[in-house]
């Protein structure tokens, strides 16, 4: 058998129901992508790609589910909806696969506007499922304002790209509208036109403005100085406006940030300390940005997972709290306010980089060690508990009750 991981993941598709595109199919299955016909496909607005292998068991359960879905669709989309969804064969289409870097089966990615998304599916594996899925990915990623009172009553805790324009029927708006169908899951999309915006900018010379989080972080508002009228460069901008360094775990991107490999340096929280975050967010931002290859900065409410502090030896009466987890075992930061100590969370890293966590937790703190009120006490970290997202043979999606 092949040696790449056979998973049962299955994730949301985005079929093509185009009758220029019905060729392609048959007795009502979605479309077999090929050398010869995946370039061509891969121009529609959305595309919803089941990757599977013919001797992987898990394929083959979710292949009648994928096909009964691409045979419903059409009754649940507009008949003009740009929308593909296809399958590949990935022993027969090699090439195809390993463009995507596909190493577990089935895998199911979406292509927005010829562009990878950056997060698979990670729902619910039913026809119900993927449709409903698919008519949210066809919805507006813009909400349009009216008059710019509405802009101050904005989520403060959601960053968002803001765009002010003249009319709709322009180029720059097109372009605009592209990156926000590839980044509406990361960001919100709001945009006035004419008199809603004419006070924001230039007469003919849109303008979009990123607008951070404020109730999470100290970060300004900035201006795209770039074309408007090239896309690479916009959806750039805002991808790093839109996905920050430090990001929130939930439930929901759990298995997806684990799968990404890097140990987590987490500060968990209460849920209404928002000062303890934007302290965080702040010096992991001055003093850890080269780091970020190396690590996955996290928030999380301590409430929500308080599991891990309980394998701490802490609860939510002890934040917050700032902890790694190797996926190895779990190590506690000394104190929070340490952080605002010269180097001190920089040489918290440093120990997991150069072993000396993982030894003191044989052996007990070295004699210089700082990290510990007594030196004399042998540390012992739990075992991770983050570990347990990675992706399983047996089932998708974690449990709340498992954290």
């Amino acid at each position: 058998m092949p040696s790449s991981r056979c998973f049962f993941q299955f994730k949301y598709l985005i079929v093509t129901i185009l009758s220029v595109f019905l060729t392609h199919r048959a007795n009502g299955e979605a479309i077999k992508l090929t050398s010869n016909n995946f370039d061509e496909l891969m121009k529609s607005e959305l595309v919803f790609i089941n990757f599977y292998a013919e001797w992987c068991r898990f394929s083959n359960i979710l292949a009648p589910i994928f096909d009964e879905a691409a045979d419903k669709l059409k009754d649940h989309i507009p008949k003009d909806a740009s929308v593909v969804m296809g399958k590949v064969d990935c022993d027969k289409e090699s090439s195809i696969a390993s463009k995507f870097q596909i190493t577990k089966y089935p895998t199911l990615k979406i292509i927005k506007n010829g562009q990878p998304a950056k997060r698979e599916y990670r729902g619910q594996r039913s026809v119900e499922a993927f449709i409903e899925f698919i008519k949210k990915q066809l919805e507006d990623p813009i909400k349009e304002f009216k008059d710019l009172k509405e802009l101050t009553e904005l989520d403060d805790k959601k960053r968002m790209i803001i765009g002010y324009f003249d009319r709709k029927d322009v180029a720059e708006y097109d372009i605009f509208r592209r990156v926000a169908t590839n980044l509406k899951d990361d960001c919100q999309f709001h945009v006035g036109f004419g008199d809603s915006s004419r006070a924001m900018h230039p007469p003919n010379q849109p303008i979009i403005v990123f607008r951070p989080d404020k109730a999470l972080s100290n970060d300004e508002d900035e201006t795209y100085k770039g074309s408007l009228l090239v896309f690479d460069e916009l959806n750039i901008w805002a991808q790093e406006k839109c996905i920050p360094l430090v990001r929130e775990i939930t439930f929901e991107n759990a298995e997806e940030l684990t799968e990404e490999g890097l140990p987590f340096l987490i500060l968990f929280h209460a849920p209404d300390d928002m000062d303890s975050v934007k302290k965080y967010k702040d010096v992991v931002a001055s003093t850890l940005t080269d780091e970020k290859q190396n690590v996955n900065f996290l928030t999380a409410d301590g409430y929500k997972f308080a599991h891990p502090l309980h394998h701490l030896g802490k609860s939510p009466s002890d934040l917050p709290l700032i902890a790694i987890d190797s996926f190895r075992h779990m190590y506690l930061f000394s104190h929070f306010n340490d952080i605002d100590k010269p180097g001190k969370l920089k040489q918290f890293l440093r120990d997991l980089y150069s072993g000396k966590l993982h030894r003191e937790y044989h052996y007990g703190p070295d004699p210089s060690n700082e990290l510990s009120d007594d030196p004399k006490t042998p540390t012992v970290p739990p075992e991770s508990t983050f570990k347990k997202l990675a992706p399983s043979k047996n089932r998708y999606t974690l449990l709340k009750d498992e954290l």
